[in-house]
């Protein structure tokens, strides 16, 4: 029962700081949409930011790590005597949260000396040129391919593993099984921007707002288990 209890809490907090995180950057830094625009614009703003905004990027990395906990937690409490299942999502959730970990860990503790570096008055243009290369390389590398692409897969095929499980598992309403479901597969389509589809961030934003929703939901779950 109190491993019910902390699974809930875990799956109703990591959610709710991850959304308000996110909000708060995207106040402050204009995320996710700043990525888009040119390095100058992104290191200029974040050195504007000071370090309120570093705080905050510490935040949304911190919000990976607790998500560990919960990712390991929930299949051994949905499936207790299906140990290839429980092995097989472990890894997968521990994954989904380690890839969103070293995608985001660069802007807390890279991303400030680039943007220090960049905006020194006394910086040559050689200098800045050699920094917009590093930030941008830094940028495909751990944002686009392992905090977004493979975030992207892990989170969504965790999220279908635990879904098509809750489907089947007493306490919890087939309708948690079906929203899961449905967020994991718009998650997926995030992975498609990167090959023109235009409309895959739209989609992968909204089903980041559905998942949250479910997670929030199944937590509420485990804490009725638990009383």
């Amino acid at each position: 029962m109190a491993i019910s209890w902390i699974t809930g809490v875990l799956l109703i907090v990591v959610p709710i700081g991850f959304n308000v995180v996110f909000f708060l950057l995207q106040r402050l830094f204009e995320y996710p949409d700043i990525l888009r625009k040119p390095t100058e614009y992104i290191l200029t703003k974040f050195q504007a930011g000071g370090r309120r905004l570093v705080v905050l990027w510490y935040a949304f990395m911190f919000t990976g790590i607790l998500l560990i906990p919960a990712a390991l937690l929930v299949p051994h409490l949905l499936a207790p005597g299906a140990p290839v299942f429980i092995a097989v999502t472990s890894v997968v959730g521990a994954l989904a949260a380690l890839v969103q970990i070293l995608g985001l860990i660069r802007w807390p503790f890279v991303v400030p000396h680039l943007a220090r570096a960049y905006t020194d008055p006394s910086a040559s243009q050689a200098t800045r040129d050699a920094v917009g290369v590093v930030f941008q390389a830094l940028h495909r590398y751990a944002g686009v391919a392992i905090g977004e692409h493979l975030g992207y897969l892990f989170t969504s095929a965790w999220t279908i593993l635990i879904s098509s499980c809750l489907l089947h598992t007493p306490g919890f309403p087939v309708w948690l099984g079906w929203v899961g479901l449905v967020s994991a597969v718009g998650i997926l389509i995030g992975t498609l921007e990167e090959a023109g589809l235009k409309a895959a961030s739209a989609v992968n934003a909204l089903s980041y707002i559905l998942w949250s929703s479910w997670m929030i939901l199944t937590g509420i779950f485990f804490l009725r288990i638990s009383i």
